[in-house]
Parts: C-alpha cells; sequence; structure tokens
C-alpha cells in the first residue's frame, strides 16, 4: 500500500505516530514562514505543514504543488494549536519529513469544492472531477447504501436476485426501445430492455418463486430532471400471491430503507384509489403532506348567471388557510400561474371568507353573500381563508388545479423536503384510450390482470375495467408501480385482442410467454421501483443525476465521452447498415 492511513481518520490518539498519506492537493495556503497544504481523498481532508525554519528545501518545493496534484507524503502526527471543530480530522496535522508527486494535475476548469464555480454543463463534461466533490461523494455512497439495505431486506424475505438479458426483442407496446443491430443475424435487431417484465413473470413459471434483480433499463424518451435514458430499477415478482401481499411486502422494505439509511419511522402507508387521487388532488400521484383537498362546486355555483361556471363541466377549487389577506398583486399572480400554457386554465376565480365574517370575491356582480356562503360551506372554510376556484372541461381543470394545489403548498411551505408521506394509489383505469390512433392502450403493460369483477365487461366496458394494479407514491413523486399478471393464456389473448393485436401479431411478439403459460403458471404479481428516483428522494432532490456517476443530458448526451457518436463505415457494412449522413447531423457533431 502506498499509504498507511486514508485522510479521513486520523485524530488526536495518533499525535505522534509516523504516517504515510496519499491523495490530491485540495488547496495550499502560503504564509511566509509555513506552507499547509489541505490534503483530499475520499475519506477526508488532512492538513500537512512545511516548515521554512526546519526544512527550506522541502518548503519550497511543497509550495510548486498546483491543485489537484497528487501526492505522496510521510511526516508526524501533530496537534493542532488552531483547530477546526468542522473536520475529523480537525484536532491534528502532519508534520511532513518528504514527499512525492505521483502525478501533476492541470488547473481545474472548476473548483474541487462543496460550492463549486463550475455550472451543470461544464461538470458534466469533467464529471470525473465532478465526482471528487463531496455533495458527489455523499449522493453516491447514498446510493450504495440503498443499494445493500434493499439486497440485505429481500433476502431476509427469501427472494433470489437473478440477473436477466440486456439483448431482448423489440416490442410494441409502451416507450420507444434503443435497438442493437446483429452482426450475425444481418437486417435483424435486438432491443435493450424497458424492463424485464417478460422475464420475470418466466421466472415464475419456472417456480423461483421470489425474484428481485436492482436492473439497468432502457427507454428512448423525452428526458427531464427525473428521466435519464438509461436508469435503474428494483424489480421484483412473487408467486401465490395476493395484491395485499405484495403491498404489505414493498411497504416493508420500503419502511427498512427509511429506517436504516434515513433514521426516520414512517408511518402505515394509507391507500387510495386511483378515482379519489383525481377527484380530490387531480393527479394519481398525490403529494398528501398537506391538506387542500378539491372540492366540487357545481350544486352551489351554476345558475347564477356567470357562463364561466354555467357552461363548465366541472367546478372545484381549493382552500389555503389563513390566506385571506392576500394583496390583489398576490392574486393576480396566482391567476397569471394559472394560465401558463403548460398549465391550461383560462382564468381563476377567488373567493374570500374575511376575518369579519364577510366574503369577498371575483365574482361578486354574479354571487351574493348568501350565494359566496354556500360555496364557502361547502369548502368548510373559516375566517380568514381563502378559496380558488377554477371551472371548464373536467379532467383538464383537476389537472391545472393539481398544479395550482402544488403551488400554494410551496408557497405556504407546507412541502417539507424532510417530512415523507408515502401511499399506496391502487384501483387504476386498465385501458386509456388513445385519440390518435384511435385505439385503446394498456395504462401499465399488456400483462396486466383485470379486478376479477370487472372480468366480465372488459368486452363491452373497456374503459370501465379497474387494473389490479398499484403505485407507491412518495410526496408527490411516483416511486413505483406493480401489478398482478395475467397468468392465464385466455385471458392474456383476450387482452391483446381489445389493445388491437391480431392473433398472429400477439404470437409473433409474445408467443414464447402464451406457450409457457400452458405449463403451468402459477398466480403471480410484481413490483419495479425507480431506484434512481427513490434514492433522489431520499436525498432531498428532484433531480436524480447527481444520485448517478454518469449521467446524460437533456438530450440524452454524455458529453464527457462524446456520445452517441458516428461509427465507422466498415463497421456499419459489417452490420449491414446504411445510414446517409446529413449536413444538419454533421452540424450537431
Amino acid at each position: 500500500m502506498l499509504r498507511s492511513h486514508t485522510c479521513g481518520e486520523l485524530n488526536i490518539q495518533n499525535v505522534g505516530q509516523e504516517v504515510t498519506l496519499a491523495g490530491w492537493v485540495q488547496k495550499s495556503r502560503d504564509l511566509g514562514g509555513m506552507t499547509f497544504i489541505d490534503l483530499r481523498d475520499r475519506y477526508g481532508i488532512t492538513q500537512l505543514v512545511f516548515n521554512m525554519a526546519t526544512n527550506a528545501a522541502l518548503c519550497e518545493e511543497a509550495r510548486k504543488l498546483g491543485r489537484e496534484y497528487v501526492v505522496k507524503v510521510q511526516g508526524s502526527v501533530a496537534e493542532r494549536s488552531n483547530k477546526n471543530p468542522k473536520l475529523p480530522t480537525g484536532e491534528i496535522e502532519i508534520i511532513v519529513d518528504s514527499f512525492k508527486v505521483l502525478n501533476p494535475s492541470e488547473l481545474p476548469p472548476f473548483t474541487i469544492e462543496d460550492n463549486t464555480d463550475g455550472g451543470e454543463e461544464l461538470r458534466m463534461k469533467y464529471r470525473y472531477l465532478d465526482l471528487r466533490r463531496n455533495p458527489i461523494k455523499r449522493n453516491l455512497e447514498l446510493r450504495h447504501k440503498m443499494a445493500l439495505e434493499t439486497r440485505n431486506y429481500l433476502d431476509s424475505q427469501g427472494f433470489y436476485e437473478i440477473e436477466t438479458p440486456f439483448l431482448i426483442k423489440s416490442t410494441p407496446e409502451g416507450a420507444r426501445d434503443f435497438v442493437v443491430p446483429s452482426r450475425m443475424n444481418e437486417g435483424q435487431f435486438y432491443a435493450l430492455p424497458q424492463s424485464p417484465q417478460t422475464f420475470k413473470q418466466l421466472l415464475m413459471i419456472a417456480g423461483y418463486d421470489r425474484y428481485f434483480q436492482i436492473v439497468r433499463c432502457f427507454r428512448d424518451e423525452d428526458l427531464r430532471a427525473d428521466r435519464q435514458p438509461e436508469f435503474t430499477q428494483i424489480d421484483c415478482e412473487m408467486s401465490f400471491v395476493t395484491q395485499d401481499d405484495i403491498l404489505n411486502t414493498f411497504e416493508g422494505m420500503t419502511k427498512h430503507l427509511f429506517k436504516n439509511v434515513k433514521g426516520v419511522e414512517v408511518e402505515d402507508f394509507p391507500r387510495m384509489t386511483y378515482d379519489e387521487a383525481m377527484k380530490y388532488y387531480g393527479s394519481d400521484k398525490p403529494d398528501i403532506r398537506f391538506a387542500m383537498k378539491f372540492v366540487e362546486l357545481n350544486d352551489v355555483a351554476k345558475g347564477k348567471g356567470f357562463r364561466v361556471f354555467d357552461d363548465a363541466e366541472l367546478i372545484v377549487g381549493i382552500c389555503a388557510k389563513g390566506c385571506a389577506a392576500y394583496s390583489r398583486k398576490q392574486l393576480d399572480q396566482l391567476t397569471d400561474f394559472v394560465k401558463k400554457p403548460q398549465i391550461g386554465a383560462k382564468g381563476l376565480v377567488y373567493l374570500k371568507f374575511n376575518e369579519d365574517g364577510s366574503f369577498k370575491s371575483s365574482v361578486d356582480k354574479f354571487f351574493d353573500q348568501e350565494a359566496l356562503k354556500g360555496c364557502a360551506e361547502k369548502f368548510e372554510a373559516k375566517p380568514g381563508d381563502l378559496m380558488l376556484i377554477l371551472a371548464g372541461e373536467t379532467d383538464r381543470t383537476r389537472k391545472a388545479l393539481n398544479e395550482l394545489r402544488l403551488e400554494m403548498g410551496n408557497r405556504l411551505e407546507l412541502r417539507n423536503p424532510n417530512v415523507y408521506k408515502p401511499l399506496w394509489v391502487v384501483d387504476f383505469p386498465l385501458l386509456e384510450w388513445d385519440e390518435e390512433t384511435q385505439r385503446y392502450h394498456a395504462m401499465h403493460h399488456p400483462f396486466t390482470s383485470p379486478r376479477k369483477e370487472d372480468i366480465e365487461i372488459m368486452e363491452t366496458k373497456p374503459g370501465e375495467v379497474r387494473a389490479n394494479a398499484y403505485d407507491l407514491v412518495t410526496n408527490g413523486v411516483e416511486i413505483g408501480g406493480g401489478s398482478i399478471r395475467i397468468h392465464n393464456k385466455e385471458l392474456q389473448k383476450r387482452m391483446f385482442t381489445l389493445l388491437g393485436f391480431t392473433d398472429k401479431e400477439a404470437q409473433n411478439q409474445f408467443g414464447f410467454l402464451m406457450n409457457a403459460f400452458e405449463y403451468g403458471a402459477p398466480p403471480h404479481g410484481g413490483i419495479a421501483l425507480g431506484f434512481d428516483r427513490l434514492v433522489a428522494l431520499f436525498g432531498g432532490s428532484d433531480s436524480i443525476r447527481d444520485y448517478i456517476a454518469f449521467p446524460k443530458n437533456n438530450a440524452g448526451r454524455d458529453v464527457m465521452i462524446d456520445s452517441p457518436s458516428e461509427i465507422s463505415k466498415e463497421q456499419l457494412d459489417e452490420l449491414g447498415l446504411c445510414i446517409r449522413q446529413t449536413t444538419a447531423r454533421k452540424a450537431i457533431r
């Protein structure tokens, strides 16, 4: 070993010891007769001391060391006269006897410090330097601990970790596949898995009973803060189970992670149907850290001569406690917020319940005090409360009010990142209608089982069929989801027919699974949790990028290694491919 200790482990008990350290030069301070250098490695920082009075030549050499030089030093541990309580090593320093430069360094393009001066794109280009910073180290340490505790818990529950293939068959459902050309089978392609869905079902048919995998998955879709083209999920499947068995098992795992990684005890997870989530929160991933449930007002707000309400399919609002004192400027800001194109509301109606018991609204021309009181009673409002109301087509209005509710939660500081409120959302629709293709699509995937009591209406009322499916939601973020699977060939054929597959298409795409159902498929179900999102949630962040060692940017590019990139004509010829290199593509490159 080139070192006897790390830069994070020495303390006052080591005073007088001869030690050897190795690491990177964090910073250097020249104070005339003395030079101090902070030496950093993964474990921490230790102060080095060079004294002109005792070894001028060594001190002069130390002054030539630049930031991020890799050095090995030998010396003795001494007690610091000016201690630093912020560092675990802050009580000691190393009186250096000798040192060796293991590798010099160019001046880094940004400071390797907690609060760096580098922008995101620059830091992604030099990600290997960004990874040296403490915040990123802590994030990756958190990721490691969560993976370890996940494995510990699932192992204790009798799960096997089994790997599944990365080179699989492309399927038409879900997001776009990343495809890989086959050299040995010219004109044919593999796909990278969007999930190991069919393989984990085959493992259940094979009798492995409880499977899991912390697995890399791939989806060619538009990116955002909580999406990457390649991502990691905790993928699990169980046989001979009901929905309750799966929810209880993975509620237990989530509680285990909170307790063993965060030191947080969370309460039992409430269960909410999809219909309830949409009615009261306008979202299938509601943030229940705060109240402000939706209140529908059709029965008390229509028929007053206000056409916006009278013509609306839905009139619905929220009550912001203690906000009746909001100024006109604040109310105008909220109106501008809901009218943003991404929110989509045409306007906002407010109703103030003043402290003196009177009411003031933006529709006083149409609503007298008695009518406003009737609306306030629907909200169970109290003096000092502010009611915010939207009207229009049902789905759009609920979606817009959900955004307004979250905005008010932020403004009132009700979305505390240190408070965790997980819940299960259940009974999703099995299918959703797509206007563009004029057919139904599976809301989860085509292997999700309908609720037993709804099977009989699959063909007659497909839009009303509920899925035996569930999502785990925490603080307004979908952490994962799953379902009880179809394990009967005939029911699976009915599902494919509803989705517009011909028998030939179904056999071509999923014949291997349909055939497997004929060999004693057990009842089974499972779940997949987004590991990157879960780690980011535990780290208190909305973005998953800083919890992934080498992420892609918003354009799906790795700017560090310049990927994706063109490949040579020889490689294309080997694969039997011909790609036209356009001027635009060359310009982008």
